[in-house]
């Protein structure tokens, strides 16, 4: 079976992604990434029982290689962040989550830009920007999506909802639920009065520091 380890890990992410929230029902998606080869969650299936073997695998081009089922109806999403983004770090992109999270996508209906309102801004770059609206499942979507990417590691969808990109599906996943958590903390922070939002060369300074966070590899 291609993409064994993959497929099993795309699996236990789609399943997360709903058991912490991040997306209701069979929206958002998962990716993974070996080579030219991509494992990436079926379109309209009920991730609870997902099983490896439901995994469909994919080249590049989009073109099933493995699997009997549809892939994801943001395939093009997906395949557009592993054949053409730029990590802003060097590192190889292996992995991309997509959610429906209910406060960044909130956030995606009234800000051009996720407002520093707390430093873990920084996991996704010096800021966060929103793409803008497209129909999913679309190239123009896929487009409005890598500009918005250029030099961060995630941003936010108009109406709709986040992606965000790794070297690993954990890496992509701690991405997602961390913008999610900001934009939480902002609105939250809105709702109460006006919020005192960092500046922007602090944010910066936490990119670099963020380079170094954690245990050597």
């Amino acid at each position: 079976m291609l993409l064994a380890e993959q497929r099993a890990a795309v699996c236990d992410y789609a399943r997360r992604m709903t058991a912490d929230g991040l997306v209701v029902g069979t929206s958002g998606n998962v990716s993974a990434r070996a080579g030219d080869l991509v494992a990436v969650t079926p379109s309209g299936v009920d991730y609870d029982a997902l099983t490896p073997a439901d995994i469909p695998v994919v080249a590049l081009d989009g073109s099933i290689v493995d699997g009997s089922l549809r892939p994801t109806s943001e395939l093009p999403m997906h395949l557009t962040v592993y054949r053409k983004a730029t990590d802003p770090d060097g590192a190889e992109i292996a992995a991309v989550v997509h959610t429906h999270s209910v406060h960044a996508t909130a956030v995606s209906t009234l800000v051009e830009e996720v407002p520093p309102i707390h430093y873990m801004l920084a996991t996704i770059g010096p800021t966060a920007r929103v793409a803008p609206y497209a129909t999913f499942g679309t190239t123009e979507l896929a487009d409005a999506m890598l500009t918005a990417l250029t030099d961060r590691h995630g941003c936010l969808l108009a109406n709709h909802g986040t992606i965000t990109y790794g070297d690993t599906l954990s890496a992509a996943y701690h991405r997602a639920q961390q913008l999610e958590w900001v934009c939480h903390l902002w609105l939250t922070a809105r709702a109460a009065g006006t919020p005192t939002l960092l500046p922007q060369t602090e944010i910066n300074h936490v990119v670099n520091k963020l380079h170094t966070y954690g245990q050597p590899k």
